[in-house]
């Protein structure tokens, strides 16, 4: 019975450090092993977006039979990696995705945010992983598609993406019919091909993106543009405050030249569904 006694018990202290083994390999801190759970929009080309199949490295999205790709898939792919964690996306509303990072659903937020300084106030923001310049998406051949300057848009319908700077800037210009905000990028598309709107506001890879996609759309770059500031037009991964993550998360960054950075994004572009 003793003998008996003592095997049950190191049978219950190799079961009991194998759960907590088990627990531990959950933990996004942890050096290695687990997983690193990614969130974004997969609607935003050519930062990311959604496809059928695992084409061109797509990641397969969590809980769907669907796949993420895109410019910020790749820099994820790179993070993970480095980190050795398994990639995990979990596609998520913008407006979701900080409170995703916040209570613990997700490790990070890589989805073609700026590391605005209202954002700040909330998260912490690893080091720029792209720079881009605000731009505006129109018709092919319409009353804007000429335009060099902001007053050229005044009388124009424009919305940008609800809660993003992108919507802010268009009180710059004068004249201009600020139309209602909208949840994301595939919607701003569709309301520009009815003429709902006459122009929306994005960042000069989306709209190379959207031209590329639609023959019926063109890209306008201003000889004058918008005023921003360095955060607003940098992209950068948002992580909960104080994250062990957030070193490491830098220094793999810093291993990707702006060479590199365009490479990537120029594929991106390339490979993005034409239904996109």
């Amino acid at each position: 019975m003793k003998k008996r006694g003592i095997l049950f018990l190191a049978l219950l202290m190799t079961v009991m450090l194998a759960l907590s083994g088990c627990g531990s390999s959950k933990s996004s801190d942890s050096s290695k092993g687990g997983t690193f759970k990614v969130g974004l929009e997969a609607g935003y080309p050519p930062f990311n977006w959604t496809q059928k199949d695992d084409s061109n490295g797509a990641v397969k999205i969590e809980g769907t039979s669907e796949y993420a790709g895109g410019y910020d898939v790749e820099i994820a792919k790179k993070i993970a990696d480095s980190l050795g964690k398994k990639l995990v996306i979990v596609k998520t509303e913008w407006d979701g995705l900080v409170p995703a990072l916040t209570s613990g659903k997700i490790d990070a937020i890589i989805a073609g945010m700026s590391p605005t300084e209202k954002r700040k106030k909330t998260i912490d923001f690893s080091e720029n992983y792209y720079k881009s310049n605000l731009v505006m998406v129109v018709k092919k051949g319409g009353k804007y598609e000429g335009a060099k300057s902001l007053p050229d848009f005044s009388g124009a319908k424009v919305t940008a993406q609800l809660n993003t700077f992108h919507y802010d800037v268009i009180d710059q210009i004068k004249g201009v019919k600020k139309a209602t905000a909208m949840d994301n990028f595939p919607a701003m598309r569709v309301a520009l091909e009815s003429g709902i709107i006459d122009g929306y506001v994005s960042e000069r890879p989306e709209a190379v993106s959207a031209s590329a996609a639609n023959d019926n759309f063109a890209m306008v770059e201003f000889e004058d543009g918008f005023k921003t500031s360095e955060d607003d037009t940098a992209i950068a991964v948002g992580l909960k405050k104080g994250s062990k993550l957030t070193d490491k998360i830098n220094e793999v960054l810093k291993g990707i030249s702006e060479e590199e950075q365009t490479k990537i994004m120029d594929e991106a572009i390339k490979n993005q569904p034409a239904a996109e």
